[in-house]
C-alpha cells in the first residue's frame, strides 16, 4: 500500500512558498518557488507546477515559465513565490522578481506553458496573490511588512484598479511579514501569511487572520503551523491553505542543508472548527496521513523535527540519496507519527567516526539503547526491544565521543 509522507515531493525537488489550488478536474495543483539544491540562495529563475489526483502521487508538468520568458524583467536572477487564478478559460499566473516587480502571464493550461503579459502597472514588493470571490471580482494582494496592499482587479486580470489599494494587515496588529494568501471559507475570508511573533521575531510561522470583507478588518487568529526546528538555520515560510476531498490541509516549506534556503514542500491536515478557528498542528513525518508503518524503512531524510547541528543534506553514499548529516553529541532527530503492531526488533544504519550510543525515546520517554562501532560506511545495528503497539513519536538521541555522524535509515521489525 502506498503513503504520503512528508516532504510530499521527491527529496531532490525543492518547491516552497507553495500557494495549493484544486481546479474544475479536481486535481490539485502546487504553484510555488523552485529552489536548487544546496545552493544557498532563495529560488531559481523557473517554475514548475506540480498536481496529484490523491496527494500521493504527484505529476511534475516540467517548466510552466521561465525568467526568460519576460522580457521585460530580463536580468533578473530568479523567480519568487507565484500564485494562480482561473477565470473564463484562462489560467492567470501571477510572479515577481526580487527587486519587487511583478508580472502576469496566461495559459489554457494550469501547468502552462504560461505566456508572459507584461509587469503589473502600480505593484511593487513581492509576493503577489489572488483571491476571486463568489460574486466574480477578484482581489490582488502583493507587499512585506506594512508594504503589503490590496487592490480590486479589473476584468482584465492584468490590471488593478487604483482607487481601492489599501492595507489589509500591519506589522504591529499581525506581525505580519510576507506571503499573502487569501481563501473563502463558511462566509469568512482566512488570509494566511509569514507570521513573526515567535522565536525573536523569526518568520518561521504560518499565521492567520479573519475577516467578513476580502480587503480589511483581518483580526489576527494565531499560528498553524511553525516550521522552527526542521533546521539549525531555518528562517522563513511561506504556504496556504486549501481543501481537497472535503479535508482542509496547511502547505507550508521546509529548509534542509543547514541553510535558509533548499526547501522541501510538506503538509499537514487541519481542522477548522464550528467557530471557525483552526488549531494549530505540529510538523510530521506522516503527513496527510494519521501515521506510518513503523515496520516500513524509514529513511532519515523524513525526519520532522532536528535539534543541535543535525541537518538533511545530501548524502550520495546513503541509499536515499540524503541523510541526517554533521550529527553531533546530544543532537535529537524526530518522526512524528509512526503506528507499530507489536514490533520488538530496531534496525538503524549509521556512519560515524568514533562508537555512536543511539538512545531511542518513544513519546518523549526512553525506552532502549543501541550501540555502534566507527564505521567508515553505513552500517545497519540491530537490537531487541520491548514490543511497541499504537501511534507514537519516535525519537532518536545521540551520544559519545564522535565527532560527526550520518542518520541513513531506520525499521522497526518482528522478530
Amino acid at each position: 500500500m502506498q503513503h504520503s509522507s512528508n516532504p510530499i515531493l521527491n527529496s531532490a525537488i525543492f518547491v516552497p512558498d507553495v500557494e495549493a489550488h484544486v481546479w474544475e478536474d479536481g486535481r490539485i495543483y502546487l504553484y510555488g518557488s523552485f529552489d536548487i539544491e544546496g545552493k544557498m540562495q532563495y529560488c531559481s529563475n523557473e517554475y514548475h507546477v506540480y498536481s496529484s489526483d490523491n496527494m500521493i502521487d504527484w505529476v511534475d508538468h516540467g517548466v510552466s515559465f521561465c525568467i526568460d520568458d519576460a522580457e521585460w524583467a530580463k536580468g533578473s536572477k530568479a523567480l519568487y513565490a507565484p500564485d494562480c487564478a482561473y477565470r473564463d478559460g484562462k489560467y492567470y499566473l501571477y510572479y515577481c522578481v526580487p527587486d519587487g516587480r511583478c508580472g502576469v502571464a496566461v495559459s489554457d493550461c494550469p501547468y502552462g506553458p504560461f505566456k508572459d503579459v507584461g509587469p503589473i502597472e502600480h505593484v511593487t514588493m513581492i509576493d503577489p496573490a489572488v483571491f476571486i470571490d463568489d460574486d466574480g471580482q477578484a482581489y490582488l494582494y502583493w507587499g512585506q511588512f506594512d508594504g503589503v496592499r490590496v487592490a480590486k482587479l479589473k476584468d482584465s486580470m492584468v490590471e488593478i484598479d487604483l482607487e481601492t489599494i489599501t492595507q489589509p494587515l500591519s506589522v504591529a496588529k499581525h506581525e505580519f511579514h510576507e506571503g499573502s494568501s487569501v481563501k473563502k471559507i463558511n462566509g469568512k475570508y482566512y488570509f494566511t501569511y509569514t507570521d513573526t511573533h515567535r522565536h525573536g521575531n523569526k518568520a518561521t510561522s504560518i499565521g492567520y487572520a479573519v475577516s467578513d470583507n476580502p480587503m480589511g478588518d483581518f483580526v489576527y487568529q494565531g499560528v498553524i503551523v511553525d516550521n522552527f526546528g526542521c533546521d539549525p538555520q531555518t528562517w522563513n515560510n511561506h504556504g496556504s491553505i486549501e481543501c481537497f476531498n472535503g479535508q482542509w490541509y496547511v502547505f507550508y516549506h521546509r529548509s534542509t542543508h543547514g541553510s535558509k534556503y533548499s526547501r522541501h514542500v510538506c503538509v499537514e491536515p487541519i481542522t477548522i472548527d464550528e467557530n471557525g478557528k483552526i488549531s494549530e498542528v505540529r510538523m510530521t513525518t506522516s503527513g496527510k496521513e494519521i501515521s506510518l508503518p513503523a515496520n516500513d524503512v524509514m529513511p532519515a531524510l523524513r525526519a520532522c523535527e532536528l535539534s543541535g547541528n543535525a541537518r538533511i543534506e545530501g548524502d550520495k553514499s546513503s541509499c536515499h540519496g540524503f541523510a541526517v548529516a554533521q550529527i553531533k553529541p546530544n543532537d535529537t532527530v524526530i518522526f512524528r507519527y509512526l503506528h507499530f503492531d507489536e514490533e520488538n526488533t530496531l534496525s538503524i544504519t549509521l556512519q560515524s567516526d568514533q562508537k555512536v550510543r543511539a538512545e531511542l525515546y518513544i513519546d518523549g520517554s526512553y525506552y532502549a539503547c543501541l550501540s555502534t562501532n566507527a564505521e567508515a560506511a553505513y552500517t545497519t545495528n540491530n537490537i531487541e526491544i520491548a514490543p511497541i503497539s499504537g501511534k507514537h513519536t519516535v525519537e532518536f538521541k545521540f551520544f559519545g565521543d564522535f565527532s560527526e555522524a550520518k542518520f541513513s535509515e531506520f525499521v522497526f521489525k518482528k522478530r
